[in-house]
């Protein structure tokens, strides 16, 4: 049951970056004890009042409020703490670190010595507290993506704050383990836990949150309970007019074609085992399972990310050398990885510099780059990828995360790759970025590459000409295109073989 006392509220915000204004005029209230979803295309505001709302940015105009008081100084960090924690969709854990160090670093002692013994007891009582299954004394860098989202929030609720933001928490995330935060999530509000949610899944926007907020070009357009603003009306809001459902290609793969993609008895220990797969020209193959199916592995093990224990990757005719990037790309594969952060760009560099990198060779002499050249590769990859930006020399940093994501995408395709491997592309972006991101692999298809699509969305996976189906490290069914959702998820649940 949620009272009338506002836990948050954003009024009139007003936020500038040079001449981009990225909230204009917008607001956001949220009551005690309620989950309401942040939604909005890529680009709407929403990261920014985010920033705002944790005290890591100023607005030029507006105020924030925490239970009808005023936000404490932006320098007292101490006092945001405990009113409002952020899970981001990029941990902040550090994996270094043990579970206990992270849930109390820099506050492990109140003066002198660390008691290292009354830490682990606290980092105990406290897991134990929230639910939170995982061994104090472990290191961070071992646990699943959810585990670390469990452990972000319990370190948050131990500030003392009331009111956390999710920020597109279940990413990540495969069917029973956003089921498992779900739960979480629930239990938290019973509580009297604030939380506000932001995904571009409007799905578990009904089943998760009370009420809705739908930001559009740094503007509030509407609030309202969740149950009042029917599905088709809540995309409407969020784009302005009505999106259509992407149009799926008719595609008939060419059986004749060459193989451009091979992988012979592949297996990696605790990930996958003797998999072989054959990708054509023109073909698109999707990989589906749950998070512990071993498709990420195997796709990463396609790219040489990771290194197989046996078994032989061969791109374009050519056997390359295991876990050797490098010698992936010269054989001729493209790649778009999971984790875009840390693995698809440099984020200080521009959207020429970073979707040029493999044809940095191709765009001058000597050893030497031409700007030039490379700006006009830059703008006709904009062109193409239809990438929201004041043009090719602005820093990939300031981009949302669907552009961002059109731009790992861009690099992947600059050098006319003969294959290419995608894993999870749409990911935290909106409906018209992930339509782009889809329609520009279909296009790559039909220009003769091959392509292997890792996608936990089983709409991404419409794309493919057949979807190899993975659990527990096995290839257990080859499902050609037509498949329903029953089809694919019994498969995937190990229902059927």
């Amino acid at each position: 049951m949620t009272s009338s006392v506002k836990a948050v509220e954003a009024l009139g915000i007003t936020k500038r970056f040079g001449p981009t204004i990225a909230l204009n005029g917008a607001g956001i209230a949220i009551t005690e004890g309620e989950t309401h979803a942040l939604v909005g295309r890529n680009g709407a505001g929403k990261s920014t009042l985010v920033s705002i709302l944790t005290g890591l940015q100023r607005p030029d105009e507006g105020e924030v409020r925490f239970g009808g008081e005023p936000a404490p100084p932006l320098a007292d960090r101490d006092a945001w703490r405990q009113r409002v924690a952020c899970v981001y969709q990029k941990s902040t854990i550090i994996p270094t670190l043990t579970v206990a160090e992270n849930l109390f670093l820099n506050r492990q002692t109140d003066r002198g010595a660390i008691r290292w013994r009354g830490l682990r007891a606290r980092a105990r009582q406290l897991l134990e507290q929230y639910g939170v299954d995982v061994d104090a004394d472990g290191l961070a860098g071992d646990l699943s993506v959810e585990q670390r989202q469990l452990l972000e929030i319990a370190r948050a609720l131990s500030f003392g704050a009331r009111f956390i933001i999710l920020d597109e928490p279940t990413a990540q995330l495969d069917g029973p383990a956003i089921q498992r935060l779900f739960d979480r999530m629930r239990s938290l509000r019973e509580q009297g836990v604030t939380m506000m949610f932001i995904s571009h899944h409007l799905d578990e926007v009904y089943e998760i949150c009370q009420s809705v907020s739908v930001f559009r070009d740094a503007r509030h357009i509407v609030t309202t309970t969740v149950g009042d603003l029917p599905h088709a009306q809540l995309v409407d809001a969020m784009t302005g007019e009505a999106t259509a459902a992407y149009e799926y290609r008719s595609r008939t793969a060419d059986a004749s074609a060459p193989v451009v993609l091979a992988a012979r008895g592949l297996s990696l220990a605790g990930r996958y085992e003797d998999v072989d797969l054959a990708i054509r020209s023109g073909e698109i193959v999707g990989l589906a399972g749950s998070g512990s199916s071993g498709k990420v592995g195997l796709a990463e093990t396609l790219v040489g990310l990771r290194r197989a224990d046996t078994g032989t990757v061969t791109v374009n005719g050519t056997e390359v050398k295991p876990g050797d990037v490098p010698s992936v790309l010269a054989a001729g594969l493209g790649f778009v990885p999971q984790d875009r952060h840390h693995q698809g760009f440099v984020p200080l560099l521009s959207i020429a510099e970073n979707a040029t990198i493999p044809i940095a060779g191709k765009l001058g002499r000597y050893g030497m780059i031409s700007p030039a050249r490379r700006r006009e590769r830059g703008a006709r990859m904009i062109a193409e990828l239809d990438i929201k930006t004041t043009g090719p020399d602005q820093p990939v940093a300031d981009l949302s995360g669907g552009n961002a994501q059109k731009v790992v995408l861009a690099r992947a395709l600059a050098d006319d790759p003969r294959a290419l491997v995608v894993i999870n592309p749409t990911a935290g972006v909106d409906v018209k970025a992930k339509h782009s991101l889809l329609g520009a692999v279909e296009d790559a298809a039909a220009q003769g590459t091959g392509a292997v699509l890792v996608s936990d969305e089983l709409d991404d996976l419409r794309i493919c000409d057949r979807v190899l189906v993975m659990f527990h490290g096995k290839v257990v069914k080859d499902v050609p295109r037509g498949w329903t959702d029953s089809e694919l998820v019994a498969a995937m649940e190990g229902i059927e073989h």
